[in-house]
């Protein structure tokens, strides 16, 4: 029996308002500088995402929750993978504009 694998995806676009909030930590060193961008993604693998836009995410098909297991960095958005446990991702499905885009010729 083929076991059914939940996957969500979500695109942070980076350059926007949003994106560019402080996301540094209260007890982060003074002289530690990360940009926006990084200060962004490690906001996001701490979990600051799902407190922040808890509307957008979906439990698995058996009730469990999804986690994060992996960020990409696109031209000019993060794109976060939540899954309930990692499989492959089928690029025909996926919202990130360079996994569909090369699908598109397929058509």
């Amino acid at each position: 029996m083929k076991t059914i694998s939940t996957q969500q995806e979500i695109l942070v676009i980076t350059g926007t308002s949003f994106s560019r909030r402080q996301w540094s930590e209260k007890n982060a060193p003074a002289n530690s500088f990360t940009s926006e961008r990084e200060e962004l993604e490690k906001a996001c693998w701490n979990g600051l995402i799902k407190e922040l836009l808890p509307e957008i995410f979906d439990k698995a098909e058996d009730g469990h929750e999804l986690f994060l297991w992996q960020i990409n960095d696109g031209d000019a958005f993060l794109e976060l993978d939540f899954y309930d446990f990692p499989t492959a991702t089928e690029k025909i499905y996926s919202i990130n504009p360079h996994s569909f885009l090369q699908m598109k010729n397929y058509n």
